[in-house]
C-alpha cells in the first residue's frame, strides 16, 4: 500500500500483514479526524470486535493539526498535536481490535481542493485493497467544512470502482450535526448498545480533545441515549444506545444522482412533514 504522504500510518493491531488485514476487511470507515471513526462508526466497530467473520478497518483523511487545544495540549505546535493524535488513534485501533488502521495525513487543505488527485487516489488504493460490503461515511448534510470535503472524494473514489465491486451498504453518519431531524423513515438505525464499556472507552481514548477542552466523551454517550429515547413517541425504548444514518447506497451504485439534489430531497421531506402536520391541527 503506497500512500502519497510521507507521513502517512498504516497500523495492524495483530500484526497480520497489511495485505491480509485489508482484504479481510467487511466493514470500513472512511472519515476526516482522529476520533470521528469512534464517534460517527460504532455499530460497524462492534459487529466486528468478537467475529472471526467480520472485520473493521478505520482510516483517517486529514493530518489532525487543526484541532483546538487547552489545558496540559494548550502550548502543543500543530507537530506535536499530529503526533500526539496518531498515537490516540493507534490506542484505539487496538482496544477496538481493528482489522487496520490506516491515517493518510493529507492537509485539510488538500482535502478541500476538488482538484488535487492525491487524496481520490489514497481513498481509491484502500477501496480496491479491501472491497468491504459496508462503508461508514460522513453524511452530506453535516456541518464541518473538512467532513464535507472529506465526504466527497470518498463518493469521488467510490463512484470510480466497478460497479461490481462497489459496497452493498454505504451509510453517511453523524458528527458534526446529528440527523434526528430526519423523518422516521429516512433513519438508517444503527444499533449502538452492545459493549457499552467499550464504546465509552473508545472514546476516552482521545485525551488530547477531552482534556483540550472537548468533552466529546460525555456528548456522544448523550447523543446516543437521546437518539434510543426520543426514537419513538408511543413505545418503550428497544436499545440503550442508536446513531442514525443517511443510506447513501443509491448515491454510490447511481454517478448521476446529483449529491445536492439527493441531499435536499431529505430536508424537503421534512419540510412537507412538518407543514402537513400543523396544517392537520390547525
Amino acid at each position: 500500500m503506497n500512500l502519497s504522504q510521507v507521513h502517512a500510518d498504516i497500523f495492524v493491531p495483530s500484526k497480520t500483514p497489511v495485505a491480509e488485514a485489508l482484504a479481510r476487511t467487511t466493514h470500513l470507515c472512511l472519515a476526516a479526524h482522529q476520533d470521528d471513526i469512534e464517534i460517527m462508526a460504532y455499530h460497524g466497530i462492534a459487529e466486528c470486535f468478537a467475529s472471526d467473520e467480520r472485520w473493521f478497518t478505520g482510516v483517517v483523511v486529514t493530518d489532525g493539526s487543526g484541532s483546538p487545544r487547552a489545558g496540559r495540549y494548550a502550548n502543543f505546535s500543530d507537530e506535536q498535536m499530529k503526533a500526539e493524535r496518531r498515537l490516540e488513534q493507534r490506542k484505539a485501533a487496538k482496544l477496538g481490535k481493528f482489522s487496520a488502521m490506516l491515517q493518510l495525513a493529507h492537509p485539510s487543505s488538500l482535502v478541500k481542493s476538488a482538484k488535487e488527485p492525491r487524496v481520490r487516489a489514497d481513498i481509491g488504493a484502500i477501496l480496491e485493497a479491501t472491497a468491504p460490503h459496508t462503508v461508514y461515511l460522513h453524511n452530506p448534510a453535516d456541518k464541518h467544512d473538512t467532513h464535507i470535503a472529506v465526504f466527497l472524494r470518498c463518493i469521488e473514489a467510490l463512484r470510480a470502482m466497478p460497479k461490481a465491486k462497489r459496497p452493498r451498504q454505504v451509510y453517511g453518519c453523524e458528527v458534526w450535526r446529528n440527523l434526528d431531524w430526519l423523518l422516521d423513515e429516512d433513519k438508517q438505525v444503527l444499533d449502538a448498545s452492545a459493549n457499552p464499556k467499550l464504546a465509552a472507552k473508545l472514546v476516552a481514548v482521545f485525551q488530547s480533545q477531552i482534556a483540550g477542552g472537548k468533552r466529546y466523551d460525555l456528548a456522544t454517550a448523550g447523543r446516543r441515549l437521546a437518539n434510543a429515547t426520543f426514537h419513538t413517541s408511543h413505545f418503550t425504548d428497544k436499545a440503550d444506545a442508536l446513531t442514525w444514518a443517511m443510506d447513501l447506497t443509491p448515491l454510490v451504485q447511481n454517478e448521476k444522482l446529483s449529491i445536492e439534489k439527493f441531499t435536499l430531497n431529505y430536508i424537503d421531506r421534512l419540510r412537507a412533514d412538518v407543514a402537513a402536520r400543523l396544517k392537520k391541527f390547525n
